[in-house]
């Protein structure tokens, strides 16, 4: 019997339809096109401005996406898990309603946080249920609304993020396409760097907290841009050199999308060209859990059975990882 893998046998993607370029946050920060463009590559995000609509209705339409490509029948899913750092409310799980409100009635589900690594991460455990022969597929989830915990007065931090969500289906796979290896790591290092201080059971919400802003993400964007060029790029080299692939083996490199710079030096270390690095950070700017998902759902139709696909990602804890995975379909 050969080896079960698990391959990603569709994709599906979506953003909000409200658009916040680089011209509208000048009206809103002193902050300008030229200074956003150059140092983080992104013109404009997607916004889910409807104060009713929370993380899980961007996962649920992203799910459903993948369903009507695919043709995927939605009871036969056996799990979802759904990678987020801004679920809809803190205890009842996110993921749980997606799966119930895409038709995943015979699946179990849950929320997985690991910042801007939890697709990664999800992925990891996904593939991990897949080769154990129990579960036949697995959607992963990854999806933020970022704009949910943006400060839109801090310059620093608004001008990076936006709302989107990917998914993938994982399903066994015996031909030797699909999930290879991964390198993931953590280090609390960067604990402080990368974080929302209150809301949590170390400084739960009160009056003072709400009137302090210790609700929104903070950020040290020195100290995260060094730990991410140096471990990003690390990993991404150290899984290639494992895996014997040179720079040629390599298809494509899908990085998270947080800083154009980043990208630009994963790719550097790694020695692969620009026409191999997917990027739609201009248009999406950082969507968090979901960058990753969406770049497969954007470019889907370049891949070809066979591709060696390379996934980097750093987040906050910090958290950060590399995957190496064969395609496994012509779209």
């Amino acid at each position: 019997m050969n080896k079960i893998t698990a391959a990603i046998t569709a994709v599906g993607g979506y953003v909000p339809e409200d658009v916040l370029t680089n011209k509208m946050l000048e009206e809103m920060v002193e902050t300008n096109d030229e200074w956003i463009t150059t140092r983080t590559g992104i013109k404009e995000r997607r916004i889910l401005k409807d104060p009713n609509k929370g993380t899980s209705y961007l996962g649920i339409q992203a799910a459903k996406d993948l369903i009507n490509k695919s043709g995927v029948d939605p009871e036969e899913i056996d799990m979802v898990i759904l990678a987020t750092a801004t679920p809809d409310m803190p205890v009842a799980a996110t993921g749980v309603h997606v799966a119930s409100e895409i038709g995943a009635v015979n699946a179990f589900a849950y929320d997985l946080q690991a910042a801007c690594s939890g697709f990664l991460y999800g992925m990891s455990t996904g593939a991990a249920y897949i080769e154990s022969g129990r579960y036949k597929k697995v959607l992963v989830v990854g999806a933020d609304k970022m704009s949910s915990i943006i400060d839109y007065t801090d310059r620093t931090t608004c001008i990076i993020f936006g709302d989107g969500a990917g998914a993938v289906l994982l399903e066994p796979n015996e031909d030797g396409f699909g999930l290879q290896d991964e390198i993931l790591r953590c280090d609390s290092i960067g604990r402080n760097s990368l974080r929302i201080e209150a809301g949590g059971s170390l400084l739960p919400a009160s009056e003072e907290t709400i009137a302090k802003k210790l609700h929104y993400v903070k950020q040290d964007g020195k100290t995260v841009f060094k730990y991410a060029v140096s471990n990003m790029s690390g990993v991404s080299a150290q899984i290639m050199e494992r895996n014997n692939l040179t720079n040629e083996d390599v298809d494509w490199l899908v990085a998270h999308q947080a800083n154009k710079r980043i990208i630009g030096a994963t790719a550097s270390r790694m020695g692969v060209v620009d026409e191999k690095v997917l990027m739609n950070i201009e248009r999406y700017g950082n969507t968090t859990s979901a960058t990753l998902p969406l770049l497969l759902s954007d470019y889907e139709k370049k891949f070809k059975k066979g591709d060696n696909l390379i996934f980097a990602s750093f987040g906050g804890g910090f958290t950060w990882g590399a995957t190496y995975l064969k395609w496994a379909y012509n779209s």
